[in-house]
């Protein structure tokens, strides 16, 4: 059976500003010291399991000719260009309506385009094993990552340990972002894994899927696959696509469907949520500071400093992060790194949207 991959690539990466705008969101941005953007790494790193004609990029239409810019090597076709944002459950279908078209049937793994792994060698590994259970039978796969700690910015996978299918554990629930104090009961109980939406199951089993407990979004869909190829695909997509409710595949299908089993993954995985994300990509120095250009600290402990050109001399600071641009400079608290999305909806409200 054919292995394709499906790399989500429309999102914003708000919590990334200043770096990640508008006209350039966080997967098409480098963060790692090979210079390599993320989305370029995802591409890079799926290639020993899926041949390059079936990797499909998903991703806003306005991001088309940056895919092109940073993946040449992706047949054109294989760049579908969702008109809007309507969550994961409508990028998924569309991949896969495509997929059919073309395959009848294959393996299909679902990918994020941001998130960083250390070990590719034991990513791959856990991905054979998850295409071998979807393989098997109408079973949707879920890479749950191991927790090393308590973390409330991720959901969980509940899964049963007595059940399994070959290194695949049965799901029991998917859990919402816990407090502190759950976070800890779940790290203590060791049967819960955070949900890294990674996903492998075959085109027909999501399609099935979808048809079962998402119908109106499937019946559209169908609509969009049988204009595959015409003059009218264009127009079919624009207008289908838009009449979709905006709905995750986690809420709309996972924490539904029945023959679900997740592979718990130790790969060295980050979903690169926020700034502090630095911290655990880089070494920081003798200072605890994570520095990146033209920086200069004195006095300064466990900081996010990532500049340009433009010195920045950093006196007495501790916690903070600190990214300068040419037009815009964040200084925020470490703890605070969550409500960066807030600038941007400032932003929006007071129509300054050149910073956006």
């Amino acid at each position: 059976m054919n292995i394709t991959a499906l790399i989500m690539a429309g999102g914003r990466g708000e919590r990334f500003w200043p770096k990640s705008r508008k006209n350039l969101p966080k997967q098409f941005l480098s963060l790692t010291d090979d210079g390599k953007t993320m989305i370029q790494l995802t591409v890079e790193r799926i290639l020993p399991l899926a041949k390059m004609e079936n990797i499909y990029i998903a991703t806003n239409k306005d991001y088309k000719g940056l895919v092109q810019q940073q993946l040449p090597e992706i047949p054109e076709e294989n760049i579908l260009c969702e008109p809007a944002g309507r969550n994961t459950a409508p990028c998924i279908g569309l991949g896969a309506v495509h997929m059919e078209k073309r395959f009848g049937d294959a393996l299909m793994v679902v990918l994020p385009s941001d998130h960083l792994i250390k070990f590719n060698k034991m990513f791959l590994r856990t991905l054979q094993d998850a295409c071998h259970v979807a393989e098997m039978g109408d079973n949707l796969v879920t890479l749950g990552i191991t927790p090393d700690y308590p973390e409330t910015g991720y959901g969980y996978i509940k899964f049963d340990s007595q059940i399994s299918e070959g290194r695949a554990y049965a799901v029991e629930r998917f859990v919402e972002k816990p407090s502190l104090e759950t976070a800890k009961e779940y790290l203590a109980a060791e049967e819960y894994l955070w949900n890294s939406g990674m996903f492998v199951w075959k085109v027909s089993t999501i399609l099935n899927n979808m048809e079962k407990y998402l119908p109106n979004i499937y019946q559209r869909l169908k609509k969009i696959q049988n204009a595959i190829g015409t003059n009218e695909e264009e127009y079919v997509l624009e207008h289908e696509f838009l009449e979709m409710e905006s709905q995750s595949v986690d809420y709309g299908i996972m924490e539904k469907a029945e023959q679900i089993f997740t592979l718990p993954g130790t790969f060295g995985w980050d979903d690169v949520g926020s700034w502090l994300a630095v911290e655990r990509i880089k070494r920081t120095n003798e200072s605890g500071n994570v520095v990146n250009g033209n920086v200069i600290t004195v006095n300064t402990h466990r900081c996010i400093i990532q500049g340009e050109s433009k010195l920045i001399a950093a006196v007495g600071l501790e916690d903070l992060i600190v990214v300068d641009t040419q037009d815009a400079t964040l200084i925020c608290a470490k703890d605070s790194a969550g409500d960066i999305k807030k600038v941007l909806e400032n932003l929006k409200i007071c129509n300054r949207d050149e910073y956006i």
